[in-house]
């Protein structure tokens, strides 16, 4: 039998628990722990029903029963604080209170591939109406003009997501699918929409040809279908009439949607615009390779989009963002070097000047203000993101509640987030991660973090906070493979040189409670680093 449920998969058979596509390790007792639990789910169970059934009767203390507990819902993504999913009923006992899908059918390996065919646990519709676009097929004879149809999708979801009664799902998650055969049904249920956009782009020499159709994710119905026929230079009247278009028809479903909004201003140049798309393509290969030959590309693209239209703000974006990359991490001189944070700051600061409306902007130069130390200025910039898109999905500002001292905010937050994107990026766990170390919640942070890990092996924040969070846990062992880890990545990691020169807290007791997990470790206190 297997149970799905949230993100979650429960193969009794196999004797696997799943979150997402990744295996989460568990001690025999809380497997059986939650079996038991979504078994009879439909009844409050008591303590000693759990006993009998997991322990056989034998003598179980309070606290180890709370402590199993507590590591069961750890594993499936839930906490004491929240329960979510596994109810304490004071003097009662427990019950599942999750939504549960049961299956009869064979469970997928251990460690294999995840497929988009494999079924996975359905999501809750929102309230509001949903879409997913999905990426377009580039029907153009040139394999190298990928970059251009991913980039008109970009800014078709970008610009729903200005609309505060729609429900976005980020370009991150719906681009899973891109250059698979799936089915919008399965779409649907993955990524919790009602709505899917798909459609496919044509260009040829100066002519630009773009097909969509939205369906009904539940039915497969077709709800609308058109194709438009302009020369390159329309291009934004096109994505104009494409928005337009879709948001009036989720309107006609829900007798409410905004009809005007405000459009980010054009680069003057096409060419402008063209070299920004592959700037963007190039950097977020760079959060896969980790090598800084791709922020380079990025850079020279972005300065050659800047050198037709030196106005034009998303690029200025993207290339404050590239220094601040490599202030942050060991990839060239410029790593830890006040010089690149500063012309980071410069760059995001500008973006912001040249469009006051686009929410990239603003969260860019939040991001860039909390590693400056300017805490309350940071958390206004995001804010101010959001306000311009209710949808805006950027788990930088889950790091900077952090830092500004409200850990709490910060996991509700990244929540919304990973809802918006379920196929989130890896940095979002070590967020999330760090938000329930910074709570002393370490047994929560324990296993997001491992997860994090799993998924970005060669990034040294996450191998240095799981090694903190293993070591306030009096994990010895555990926590001299992760400090190994850390002096792998990077042979010359001190806490003085490196961590407190990046880690900026807003309250000492932050800060004293973060590196204090560090000493226990036992990484290296050694001196500070300066820049070549």
């Amino acid at each position: 039998m297997r149970y799905f449920f949230e993100d979650c998969v429960l193969d009794t058979e196999r004797r696997e628990l799943r979150r997402g596509s990744d295996a989460v390790a568990v001690a025999p007792q809380v497997f059986d722990l939650l079996d038991y639990l979504i078994r009879n789910r439909e009844r409050v169970v008591s303590k000693d029903d759990l006993i009998a059934a997991i322990w056989e009767g034998r003598v179980v203390s309070d606290a180890a029963l709370t402590t199993r507990l507590n590591v069961a819902r750890n594993a499936v993504g839930d906490s004491g604080e929240n329960q979510r999913l596994i109810k304490t009923f004071p003097r009662k006992g427990f019950r599942f209170v999750g939504i549960v899908r049961e299956s009869q059918g064979p469970g997928r390996t251990l460690g294999a591939a995840p497929s988009i065919e494999t079924p996975r646990p359905s999501l809750a519709l929102p309230d509001k109406p949903s879409i997913a676009v999905l990426a377009f097929s580039n029907l153009g004879s040139d394999p190298e003009q990928e970059y251009f149809t991913d980039g008109i999708v970009g800014d078709v979801i970008t610009e729903l997501s200005r609309f505060s009664e729609l429900f976005v799902i980020a370009r991150n998650s719906s681009f899973k699918y891109k250059g698979k055969a799936v089915d919008v049904r399965q779409v649907g249920l993955d990524l919790g929409v009602r709505y899917v956009l798909e459609g496919s782009v044509r260009r040829a020499g100066d002519r630009l040809r773009i097909s969509a159709q939205l369906i009904e994710a539940a039915t497969g119905v077709h709800r609308w279908a058109e194709h438009y026929d302009r020369k390159l230079e329309d291009v934004f009247t096109l994505q104009d009439e494409v928005v337009r278009t879709i948001v009036a028809i989720l309107a006609a479903h829900v007798r409410k949607a905004e009809t005007e909004r405000t459009r980010a201003k054009p680069p003057n140049s096409w060419q402008a615009y063209d070299y920004y798309l592959q700037a963007v393509e190039a950097f977020a290969s760079f959060d896969s390779s980790f090598s800084v030959e791709d922020i380079y590309k990025a850079r020279r693209l972005l300065q050659g989009s800047l050198g037709i239209d030196a106005n034009y703000a998303p690029s200025h974006v993207v290339l404050a963002f590239t220094h601040t990359w490599v202030w942050t991490h060991a990839l060239d001189s410029d790593y830890l070097d006040p010089a690149a944070l500063d012309r980071a700051h410069q760059l995001a600061r500008k973006a912001v000047q040249l469009d006051p409306n686009l929410p990239q902007a603003h969260a860019c130069f939040g991001y860039v203000q909390m590693w400056k130390h300017y805490h309350e200025a940071s958390i206004a910039a995001f804010e101010k993101a959001m306000a311009l898109n209710p949808n805006c999905v950027d788990w930088r500002f889950g790091m900077a509640l952090v830092y500004a001292g409200n850990p709490r905010r910060a996991i509700g937050f990244l929540e919304t987030h990973m809802r918006l994107d379920p196929f989130y990026m890896p940095l979002t766990l070590g967020c999330l991660g760090f938000a329930h170390y910074m709570l002393k919640q370490y047994s929560q942070a324990l296993c997001i973090l491992r997860d994090y890990v799993s998924r970005a092996p060669e990034h040294r924040f996450a191998h240095s906070l799981l090694a903190a969070t293993h070591a306030q846990l009096g994990q010895i062992e555990e926590t001299q493979a992760e400090v190994a880890e850390v002096l792998r990545i990077e042979p010359q990691y001190t806490i003085e040189g490196t961590q407190k020169l990046i880690s900026n807290f807003k309250r000492p007791e932050d800060a004293e409670h973060y590196f204090d997990g560090l000493r226990k470790a036992g990484l290296p206190e050694g001196q500070p680093w300066r820049p070549c």
